[in-house]
């Protein structure tokens, strides 16, 4: 925003960095069958993000046999107002997610908030399926 001494940047808002992250969710489930589910999770998820967080996606897909690192390619996040960590995770990575990692499990059990879609059931871990 223009001002008497020069630029001011203004961090947007918790509700416009949600619904600009569901509309994302939202258009590339619609541009990608194979999309599951979306979800924020981190200070998003909590409700507790402010001045300089960052916005933490988990993406589910049907199948991905890509490793990790070549799965974020797909993505494009730029039409998001923040910097974003994406976490992509084929439907078995997510059902098994609490046999390998229990502890990212955990916090997503609790933190996550699903913008598009709904995560498949994990297969050892009711606490994922709340929200």
């Amino acid at each position: 925003m223009p001002s008497s001494a020069g630029s001011v940047l203004r961090w947007p808002s918790f509700d416009q960095v949600i619904d600009q992250a569901t509309r994302w969710a939202t258009t590339q489930q619609q541009q990608n069958p194979d999309l599951l589910a979306v979800g924020v999770f981190g200070s998003y998820g909590r409700g507790d993000a402010g001045v300089g967080s960052d916005l933490d996606l988990v993406l589910i897909l049907e199948s991905c046999a890509l490793p990790i690192w070549e799965r974020l390619r797909r993505w494009d996040t730029g039409a998001l107002p923040l910097a974003c960590d994406l976490l992509v995770y084929s439907r078995e990575e997510w059902q098994t997610l609490p046999s390998w990692n229990p502890r990212l499990a955990e916090v997503l059990g609790r933190d996550a908030r699903w913008l598009a879609g709904h995560p498949p059931h994990p297969s050892s871990s009711p606490a994922i399926l709340r929200r």
